[in-house]
């Protein structure tokens, strides 16, 4: 048995384990013994994928009870990077579920599903045939669904979100299982080694296209197919929601670069431009309802929609350069896709771990009732700021060296000759240049408002720091964000072999050299850089502050001073407002003024009250009429309920003859 085989062999073993222990220990002890079952699940996985990202090969063969071929695990390169990830972040999400769940989201099933959850996705990426694909892909949506019904008893959005997310990745299911049916009735077999054999210029190329992309872009959250995902995420405890966030959308992710790279490769130029234009659209559309949100975890959902669509910018520019045969900026925009790949692993993971502190210490996820925290919750705080950090794209983090390489890729692979490519190019410049500074204003609210200024409310005052286990999985996380900014160059060469291509090497102390377009990163000179220029403040603060001790008490008529009120300072909903009315056609925001006068006049207010909802523009045009449709149609469909066992005999033999017909055609 090869290390591979005998990793994936125990990522089986140990989610048994885990299962067991979730199901069988005492309430007490749960916690401690299902989250180190999980961890270890999650360690397996990730050990795994590194073997097989370093080369080393394997395939486990699992016989089944169907009547079809033994199940295929073998993980190449480019799925060991993504079971390398899975299983990084399982890792911190399990550590982390130790000190946070409680209540329902400590139950049997709870852990058992995180379990479940954890093997399926570390299996997508290992499978290398269509039904080991699905099964895997199977376990991973039933599992995520029953997270997303933790807290459902007590809260009816989390049925409603498992409802909407449920339906989605059905749908998704749909799509990808007619898309792969396509392929397989073309080449004659299940194994992704026979699916290569299609032919991406034939009519059945294209459909099968189409489909795998419909589906693999409704589980990453793409826009228009995202609407779950501002629910799920917001209602799924936190450790889950890190999970969906920076790994299960990803899994959409690697199935289009399985398609792209693998089985499908060199489909025609209207295909990268599919991928562009979704990945453009869900980048700018999710970051403007992340700008103006102020739950932060419905915040963090949008920008994952954001950040999946700049992954998928990349992937379509990528393959338009190739197509038009511009080698070096197309390897360059594939080596940005994966390094914007491993960057939202880790800071979306830190970022939701992080909420999920704020939502244990006081009970909100409000922005507007937040403020303060940083004093209250320094461990939380730090790792908080370092992730968004990486969420703006800042130096140095991974984030940064992504978007870099990005925007180096697009530089260099502009062709006036080329029509398609000298339109497409220059929109993708812009939109990235628009989402990177809507991305800095959103991360700025989202940390300045829940951590700085006063306490908006009691339960902010009161916070407390958290367990031990959700710190360490922080702190380990923000680590993380910074270590894939400081060391570009080694995780890009190994990026780029995962893809089988050239164009990335270190250079200098984990600097970063583009070989495909010439263009070097030094985080070292960064780094230097970034501390001369802000030496003179600190140096300047540090003076004054000595000089200019703080005032204990300042009298009445000292414009307030520090008996400044809360009700004072900047809000989130307040500091998004200019935003909110530069886009205010495409966000299309709610808003209601009530005033109530003084009883002995109607010219003197007694109080204003002001609301604002932006609601998604996407499910109000589009999916509120056809679900309202569905409900029609289902009232009427109640009527052929009526009893009778003729008529429900006669429906399962017009369904025998509808199977039948469709597979002999």
């Amino acid at each position: 048995m090869t290390p591979v085989e005998g990793g994936l062999a125990a990522q089986l073993l140990l989610a048994v384990v885990a299962v067991v222990l979730a199901v069988t220990a005492r309430p007490a002890a749960r916690n401690v013994l299902a989250g180190t079952a999980c961890a270890g699940l999650a360690a397996a996985g990730a050990v795994t994928g590194a073997l097989a990202l370093a080369g080393h090969e394997g395939a486990l063969r699992l016989a089944t009870a169907l009547p079809v071929a033994p199940l295929v695990l073998a993980p190449d390169r480019l799925g060991g990077l993504f079971l390398l990830v899975a299983g990084a972040v399982g890792v911190l999400a399990s550590v982390y579920a130790i000190g946070y769940v409680h209540g329902p989201s400590a139950s049997r099933s709870q852990w058992a599903a995180l379990a479940v959850f954890l093997l399926g996705m570390q299996l997508v990426p290992a499978a290398a045939d269509v039904v080991s694909f699905l099964l895997a892909w199977e376990l991973m949506a039933g599992a995520s669904t029953v997270l997303v019904l933790a807290e459902q008893a007590r809260n009816p959005a989390a049925r409603e979100a498992a409802l909407w997310y449920a339906v989605m990745t059905h749908l998704s299911l749909v799509a990808i299982l007619a898309g792969f049916a396509v392929l397989v009735g073309q080449t004659g077999g299940v194994g992704f080694g026979v699916l290569a054999n299609a032919d991406p210029s034939s009519v059945a190329g294209s459909v099968a296209f189409v489909l795998l992309v419909v589906g693999f872009a409704a589980k990453s959250g793409l826009v228009p197919l995202h609407v779950w995902l501002p629910r799920a995420h917001p209602e799924a405890p936190s450790h889950a929601s890190a999970l969906m966030s920076a790994v299960m959308v990803k899994m959409g992710v690697y199935g289009m670069l399985l398609v792209a790279l693998r089985l499908l490769p060199g489909g025609p130029t209207w295909w990268s431009v599919l991928l562009i234009a979704l990945g453009a659209g869900s980048a700018l559309y999710g970051i403007l309802q992340a700008a103006v949100a102020s739950d932060v975890k419905r915040l963090l959902a949008y920008s994952t929609s954001e950040n999946v669509g700049l992954i998928v910018l990349a992937l379509g520019v990528a393959l338009l350069l190739r197509g038009y045969d511009v080698p070096g900026p197309a390897s360059t925009a594939l080596i940005a896709c994966l390094l914007l790949v491993v960057s939202h692993a880790a800071f979306k993971s830190t970022l939701f771990l992080g909420a999920g502190a704020i939502l244990h210490a006081t009970g909100e996820r409000d922005l507007d009732r937040l403020g303060g925290l940083v004093h209250r919750m320094p461990w939380t705080g730090a790792a908080f700021g370092v992730a968004a950090l990486g969420a703006a794209a800042l130096p140095v983090t991974g984030g940064f060296a992504a978007e870099w390489a990005l925007f180096q890729g697009l530089i260099a692979g502009v062709r006036p000759g080329d029509r398609v490519v000298a339109v497409a190019v220059p929109v993708a410049l812009a939109v990235i240049a628009l989402t990177a500074g809507l991305a800095l204003l959103t991360f700025v609210k989202a940390y300045g408002i829940a951590f700085l200024a006063r306490p908006r409310s009691e339960a902010a005052g009161e916070a407390h720091e958290v367990p031990a286990t959700m710190r360490v999985a922080m702190g380990l996380g923000a680590l993380i964000v910074v270590a894939l900014g400081v060391v570009p160059g080694p995780l890009a060469a190994v990026l780029a072999r995962s893809a089988g291509i050239a164009g990335a090497r270190p250079v200098g102390l984990g600097g970063l050299e583009l070989t495909g377009v010439g263009a070097v990163l030094d985080p070292v000179a960064l780094t230097v850089l970034g501390l001369l220029v802000a030496a003179p403040a600190l140096v300047l603060a540090a003076v004054l502050a000595r000089r200019h001790p703080r005032v204990a008490d300042v009298p009445g008529w000292g414009c307030g001073g520090i008996r400044t009120s809360p009700r004072m300072q900047y809000t989130a909903t307040s500091y998004a407002e200019p935003l909110m009315r530069v886009f205010d056609d495409a966000l299309q925001p709610a808003r209601d003024v009530e005033v109530t006068h003084v009883g002995e006049s109607r010219y003197m207010a007694e109080s204003v009250q002001y609301r604002q909802r932006v609601d998604d523009v996407v499910e109000v045009r589009a999916y509120a009429p056809l679900v309202a449709v569905a409900d029609r149609l289902a009232d009427r469909a109640r009527g052929i309920q009526n009893g009778l066992i003729h008529r429900y005999l006669g429906f399962a033999f017009a369904a025998l003859l509808l199977v039948l017909v469709v597979v002999a055609l």
